[in-house]
């Protein structure tokens, strides 16, 4: 009993004075903090007063605001009052202009994807057509990024574009109204195989759950599912709140998805299911790639640690950091990293600990630091490095003529040209190119004067370089000619070679002229490796 009392004594006595030693570090913190800001007050004075030019203060703000935060992390950021755009996008994925990608083509800008239902498709403007001028400002020279801010503006107000297009003597004048342009979030639904429902998300905005849950009721409704395949590949994340309305799906009222935990108590939040789940029996698959990232891990690793579907891909992203947007004085904002996120088992997927940066490089978690955890059912996951799939697919990478066509806009000109004599094409789910169809591309592509250089044998220049400062080249110099005449490639030979790859990607950009965003995932499907695996194992 008395040794009992001696350990109370010494535990009460140790409270106060931890709560001391937090009180004392938290004033030392604060007097840093005050210290620096003096010091960064006094030399902004000093350049103002003796600088030899006039300082543009609201360049040298943000300069020096993005460099102080990019110390931190990458997601905390500073967005000023002039971006009003950005801020709009953050919160809720919209923003004013007439909602199509542009591209530039030997330094000229064009329209590469117009978004269907959107005021460029809506008004007349397709793919492949030239921008130059809008709201009689020319175009020529300038960047994307330029020509986008030109395109952009308050939704409702008018804008003038001329183009040119294939095909077309005269150049082509639209004037119309800008809109609020609406990504679509789930831009592809379909029954993939008997009784299996397949839905694409693309990321996570304030509308994203009710189109899932529109997509689902339809699958459900038109096809009897009771399987579903979720595409989360490359979905880069966004709200939290949305993941816990599609988790909320299949899941009992008042189970726990994710929770974030901050310095401070204010940043804590659990997230749980807040109503009965409609579809509490349907069988689950995730798709996610080393892009999947944010909500998408929560969602897609939430249901791994409940033992409530299965998640199939390579390992995702590993982003668990959750950001919040704070207001500043004079209409600025703040996008500030405010705590992390942990799965119901109790891991966090962030993959790099960007607290103990050296020199401004990053560092991954290495495994032999990871944390092991238990899902529902006692398997073993683990924290540090995003979520590891339940089955991983490995893809190789493949470097051949079809991506250097790409790089070179081949596929782009010559679907220009393709629109003119084909007013209509097949379907997506069974559009293909013919043997003469793709024997002219094939013409297109020689009488341009394409040529390449093999990734291959820039490594060989580079290995032949470093034998010579070894002192081997005259032992080797035979060698390397014999390979280097080896690696000159044959473009007409190329395209016969890798005519798959080259036909899969063409077809993909002609299509995209007819059927749009929706067009191209529904063709892409066709030869997807990981949606047919996918089909086998929740088959199973």
């Amino acid at each position: 009993m008395k040794k009992i009392l001696s350990i109370l004594f010494f535990i009460f006595l140790l409270v106060p004075l931890q709560a001391k030693k937090d009180k004392k570090s938290e004033s030392n913190q604060s007097f840093d903090a005050m210290k620096h800001i003096e010091v960064y007050n006094s030399v902004l004075r000093e350049l103002e007063i003796n600088y030899v030019d006039t300082l543009k203060h609201d360049k040298l703000l943000k300069f020096s605001l993005d460099r102080m935060l990019y110390g931190l992390d990458p997601y905390t950021s500073f967005i000023p009052a002039a971006d009003e755009e950005a801020l709009k996008r953050l919160r809720s994925g919209q923003y004013g202009g007439i909602g199509s990608i542009i591209t530039l083509v030997d330094g000229k800008p064009y329209l590469s994807e117009p978004y269907y239902g959107m005021p460029a498709q809506a008004n007349g403007l397709r793919a492949g057509d030239e921008i130059i001028e809008i709201d009689g400002v020319k175009c020529e020279g300038k960047s994307i990024s330029e020509v986008s801010d030109m395109l952009r503006g308050k939704p409702h107000t008018e804008i003038t574009v001329k183009v040119r297009r294939e095909g077309e003597k005269k150049i082509i004048k639209k004037t119309f109204l800008r809109d609020i342009i609406q990504m679509p979030t789930v831009p592809y639904y379909a029954q993939v195989a008997e009784g299996v429902g397949y839905i694409v998300v693309l990321d996570f905005i304030d509308r994203t759950a009710a189109d899932f849950e529109k997509a689902l009721k339809d699958l459900v409704s038109q096809h009897n599912i009771d399987k579903l395949i979720i595409d989360l590949r490359g979905n880069g994340g966004g709200l939290v709140s949305q993941a816990v309305e599609i988790a909320s799906l299949f899941l009992p009222r008042g189970t726990e998805i994710v929770s974030m935990k901050g310095r401070h108590n204010s940043n804590n939040t659990i997230y749980k299911t807040r109503r009965e789940p409609l579809y509490p029996n349907m069988k689950l698959l995730f798709l996610v790639d080393g892009n999947t990232a944010s909500s998408s891990e929560i969602l897609s690793g939430a249901m791994q640690d409940l033992d409530r579907g299965f998640v199939l891909g390579e390992r995702t992203f590993g982003k668990g950091l959750v950001q919040n947007v704070r207001e500043l004085p004079y209409d600025n904002y703040l996008k500030v990293t405010t705590a992390k996120y942990y799965l119901p088992s109790g891991r966090c997927v962030q993959a790099i600990d960007y607290a103990n940066r050296q020199s401004g490089s990053t560092r991954v978690i290495p495994d032999s630091l990871t944390k092991e955890f238990r899902t529902v059912k006692g398997r073993i996951v683990r924290d540090g490095g995003g979520v590891m799939p339940d089955s991983t697919i490995t893809e190789e990478a493949s470097y051949n003529i079809s991506g250097y066509l790409y790089l070179k806009n081949l596929y782009f000109k010559y679907a220009n040209r393709y629109v003119l004599t084909h007013s209509t094409i097949a379907s997506a789910n069974e559009f293909r190119l013919t043997d003469e169809e793709y024997n002219d591309f094939c013409k297109f592509v020689i009488e341009s004067g394409f040529t390449y250089r093999l990734e291959s044998e820039k490594y060989l220049q580079d290995l032949k370089e470093m034998v010579k400062t070894e002192g081997y080249d005259t032992k080797t110099d035979s060698l390397f000619t014999q390979l280097t005449n080896l690696l000159q490639p044959n473009v007409a030979d190329d395209l016969i070679l890798f005519r798959d790859d080259v036909q899969e990607m063409l077809e993909m950009e002609i299509v995209k002229r007819y059927y749009y965003q929706k067009g191209t995932i529904a063709y892409s499907l066709r030869f997807d490796e990981w949606l047919k695996t996918a089909i086998e194992i929740i088959k199973k």
